[in-house]
């Protein structure tokens, strides 16, 4: 595919590789946004159908992006919120384990750690070996083999969400499943950029943030919860994820009977008529780009950085643990970081510093130029 800058409103003079901190808006989601806006100036022209159509067509596209049935989906306000609406549902082995990775999110590891201490059992941290100089492979293998018959439930990031580095979900999602464990995915930095089958990976929760990848908003993000969960308890008992919400006039014949599957877990005021326009318009067009095509326009772009980097000496991830859309520079001796801010600013390069790492996140807004003007940046810092 072709890049996709003309349908984005990006500073021309920014060369933004951020979008694993937050994408930008693209143009119809403003628009969209500004009619909805505009509605609220009249509130009569809202219908008892505009609760719920909205939200419906939402929750079809993000099916259709993780191939998952449009019942098994819910509209969150968080990551945390949707870790809490699974992890307070997860049925603990006796004596039994959760297993979450070093340096996972915070909202993953407070979920877990939460989990273990109400549920007396043990929080296990998988470690990758620092000493090598890729870790993908050993970090995987170690992960596999904290999973036996004592683990309760795996709670792992799709990828690092610092360094982009992949885990494998497949065998993980096997092995979890052949050990009767539990398997919850964030997705935030994977789902939209990365290609992602629920059924295929044995997911049993995928949550997402809907400001990264999935071109949403701030405050509004979207679950896969699966079966395992159809008859949880959720968070709170909202009217609208009830049988009959749409028949305005019989709210208060308290239906005890909660909407299709997931539908239960919904946030509150789920209609959301502001911000929910936006998620939609993200989600229908990276269905009609298809992830695919992301994961392949970023490959392609970021090549050029790719091999300047094997050239100096440069290390990055192998192959089957590279993310093309999210990873982080390896930065050797002679690259001093303070010196390469200096230059990314002098550059008008924005990309995140997270801890050790400068994370490098592209999509298909950026172009040529942006990897240009970073390898310019930090060929100034090694002068």
């Amino acid at each position: 595919m072709d890049c996709q800058k003309h349908l984005f409103s990006l500073d021309t003079e920014i060369h933004y590789l951020n979008c694993a901190a937050k994408s930008p808006l693209l143009k119809e989601a403003e628009k969209a946004a500004i009619r909805a806006l505009v509605r609220e100036r009249n509130p009569m022209q809202i219908s008892v159908n505009d609760f719920f159509d909205e939200v419906d067509a939402v929750r079809s596209a993000f099916g259709k992006l993780v191939n998952c049935s449009t019942t098994n989906v819910a509209l969150i306000p968080s990551s945390s919120y949707g870790f809490s609406s699974v992890m307070n549902n997860v049925l603990p082995k006796k004596k039994g384990t959760a297993i979450i990775v070093e340096e996972e999110f915070p909202s993953g590891y407070f979920a877990a750690q939460r989990w273990c201490s109400t549920h007396q059992n043990e929080l296990i941290v998988v470690r990758p070996n620092p000493n090598l100089t890729t870790l993908g492979e050993d970090w995987n293998t170690k992960i596999l083999e904290a999973i036996d018959e004592n683990t309760s439930v795996v709670l792992i990031s799709a990828i690092q969400w610092m360094t982009g580095l992949k885990y494998d979900l497949m065998a993980i999602g096997e092995r979890c499943a052949a050990v009767g464990a539990y398997f919850i995915v964030d997705g935030s930095q994977a789902v939209g950029a990365l290609p992602m089958d629920v059924e295929q990976l044995k997911i049993d929760a995928l949550i997402c943030a809907g400001y990264k990848w999935l071109f949403g908003s701030y405050s509004l993000g979207i679950a896969y919860i699966g079966e395992k969960f159809k008859a949880g308890i959720p968070i709170e008992e909202s009217w609208m994820n009830r049988t009959n919400a749409r028949d305005f006039s019989r709210l208060t014949q308290y239906d005890s009977n909660y909407g299709p599957q997931s539908t239960r877990y919904n946030v509150g005021e789920t209609s959301n008529f502001i911000l929910m326009p936006i998620l939609k318009t993200g989600l229908e067009q990276i269905n009609t780009w298809e992830v695919s095509n992301i994961q392949a326009y970023a490959q392609k772009l970021i090549q050029p950085l790719r091999d300047y980097f094997n050239n100096i000496g440069g290390i990055m991830e192998a192959e089957p643990y590279f993310s093309n859309h999210l990873f982080a520079l390896p930065l050797l001796d002679r690259i001093d970081a303070e010196q390469l801010n200096r230059q990314l600013a002098k550059h008008n390069i924005v990309l995140s510093n997270r801890g050790n790492y400068f994370r490098v996140s592209v999509n298909v807004f950026n172009d040529e130029s942006d990897i240009q003007q970073l390898l310019e940046a930090i060929e100034a810092t090694l002068r």
